[in-house]
């Protein structure tokens, strides 16, 4: 009898994905998406551009009272957007 080893698709994928150099920029955008669960739709509001750069999601958000109030939450939204992804993929948030 032959043994085969039989491996479920979710890891056949992640394999997949990470030997095409796929991974990273998917994480990514799975952030970028958290963006509104996590900072809620009354920020999503005021946001206008976000993307990722050497681990550093940068949020363009339009209310200068809101700015500077989110820049206080920085680790907090860090940690929570990690959460949401399940990897580790922004280190920092810059709003401009």
């Amino acid at each position: 009898m032959f043994k085969r080893s039989v491996l479920p698709i979710d890891d056949l994928l992640k394999k997949f994905l990470r030997e095409q150099g796929l991974e990273t920029p998917l994480l990514q955008k799975r952030c970028i998406d958290a963006w509104e669960t996590v900072a809620g739709k009354t920020v999503t509001r005021y946001t206008t551009e976000k993307f990722i750069r050497n681990q550093t999601l940068f949020v363009k958000i339009t209310n200068p009272a809101l700015r500077q109030d989110l820049s206080m939450m920085r680790s907090q939204l860090v940690k929570r957007l990690n959460q949401e992804v399940g990897a580790m993929v922004v280190t920092e948030i810059r709003f401009y």
